[in-house]
């Protein structure tokens, strides 16, 4: 928690006036005691960091003259200001931030599209991040009074320790499954020599090469006597750093807080990178999965459901749409049927826009008995949309693993686009299905619209 007693100082560098005087305004109401400055340039922001120190500075990702990553180069190379966090706060980052942002010392970023409200309590956890140690270790000591020592020095330090007197226990208890091994513990700290068969240099080569937790996943510090020839190997088995007895509180704080950051910061690496490719495998418009998306993780789906039927969803009257009511319009009976699809199939399948006006669907363990009753529902759902009273209607091709073996995808997405195919040469707002002998089936059009509910 962080203290509201304490004044904490705060610099925001934004180009836009607006967004300053909101951040500013709602910082002061959380933060009661909160010092705050606010710049529109990076150079402006620099000419006040040489004259006061400041405990967090948010930036624009896009500023005039230098920009965010530019002066979050400055802050480090700055003698008073190199170990202060700096946060970039921008809705269009890129693959540029991920690429270069941490290597030029950016601790953190947010996503303004997120809101303001949503920032200063993004702030506020920075500042208590950095204000003080927080962290989950799993401490490794077999002797009693040395572990009750280190213990209360750690916990006084605000850190939560789960301590252990063996190797043989912390492995086992590192085998969980990994997702609940990183969400219970942030780092290890071990003693070297330990009294079991099992020293803290096994434990450290089994976290490593057993495990396969990385240095960056999981920091280990290891603790050792002076003057012993073991420190190589110590780092040659995986440790981060390591520490001699007797501990110094200054130092050990210091290398602990230090194996944290490093903690945190691969989670922000790892955090950004999923949202990065979220982003480039969602299409912009519709809002569903991209054919980028499609075609890596639909090989993936073919695995996990080795029974299963693909269908490709033509809009029929797309192009009409577009020259007579033009391309917003269009672009809203994309979106309208893309949702359609999710709710009708994404709790089950795979949806995804594979290119244009065409959409692909895969839906696991159903039979062709059942995918053309469901692909002949959905036809009649699309057809009674009316977005906005436009008459809208959808072809669509089906292709089955049935009788198949080692097919790829590939295969399902030709056989269904060449059946689709055949569906507008008859005319659009049919369902026409492939069949294992290069035959197809064509369904007639039924006038009864009965909207699909599954």
């Amino acid at each position: 928690m962080l203290h509201s007693n304490q004044t904490y100082r705060i610099m925001i560098v934004d180009r836009s006036e607006v967004a300053r005087s909101i951040i500013s305004h709602i910082l002061r109401k959380k933060l009661s005691n909160a010092y705050i400055v606010d710049f529109g340039s990076a150079e402006e922001a620099l000419e006040r960091l040489e004259q006061e120190k400041y405990d967090l500075i948010t930036t624009a990702l896009f500023l005039p003259g230098l920009d965010g990553l530019d002066l979050c180069h400055e802050v480090r190379n700055s003698e008073k200001q190199y170990l202060t966090p700096v946060v970039v706060v921008s809705s269009d980052a890129d693959r540029r931030l991920l690429r270069e942002g941490f290597s030029a010392g950016v601790t953190d970023y947010f996503n303004k599209s997120l809101g303001y409200e949503k920032l200063v309590e993004f702030i506020s956890d920075v500042l208590q991040r950095h204000a003080g140690l927080v962290g989950k270790l799993l401490y490794i000591e077999d002797s009693f009074t040395h572990a009750q020592n280190t213990i209360q020095l750690m916990q006084n330090h605000g850190l939560h320790i789960t301590h252990l007197s063996n190797a043989e226990a912390a492995l086992d208890l590192l085998k969980q499954p990994r997702k609940q091994v990183l969400q219970q513990f942030d780092m290890v700290f071990t003693d070297f020599f330990l009294s079991k068969d099992m020293s803290g240099g096994d434990l450290l080569y089994a976290i490593r090469s057993q495990l396969h937790f990385s240095q960056q996943e999981l920091p280990v510090l290891v603790i050792t006597i002076p003057d012993n020839d073991c420190q190589a190997d110590i780092f040659h088995a995986g440790a981060n750093d390591f520490i001699t007895k007797p501990l110094i509180e200054e130092i050990f704080i210091a290398r602990v807080k230090s194996l944290l950051l490093v903690r945190q910061q691969y989670n922000i690496i790892k955090r950004y990178s999923r949202e990065m490719y979220q982003l480039s495998t969602t299409d912009a418009i519709t809002r569903v999965k991209n054919k980028k998306y499609l075609l890596k993780e639909g090989t993936k789906f073919i695995k996990k459901y080795p029974q299963l039927c693909l269908l490709i969803i033509d809009i029929d009257q797309i192009e009409d749409i577009n020259h007579e009511k033009g391309h917003l319009e269009g672009d809203y009976v994309l979106y309208l049927v893309a949702q359609t699809l999710m709710s009708l199939f994404a709790r089950k399948g795979l949806v995804a826009r594979f290119f244009g006006k065409h959409f692909v669907v895969l839906l696991p363990d159903y039979n062709l008995d059942s995918i053309i009753d469901i692909a002949e529902a959905l036809r009649k759902s699309i057809a009674a949309l009316e977005p906005d009273k436009i008459a809208i209607t959808a072809s669509i091709g089906i292709a089955s693993s049935e009788e198949r073996v080692d097919y790829r995808l590939e295969d399902l997405l030709v056989d269904a686009d060449n059946v689709l195919r055949i569906a507008k040469i008859e005319g659009g707002n049919v369902v026409c299905l492939y069949t294992t002998d290069n035959n197809y089936c064509l369904l007639a059009r039924s006038d009864v619209i009965e909207p699909f509910r599954q």
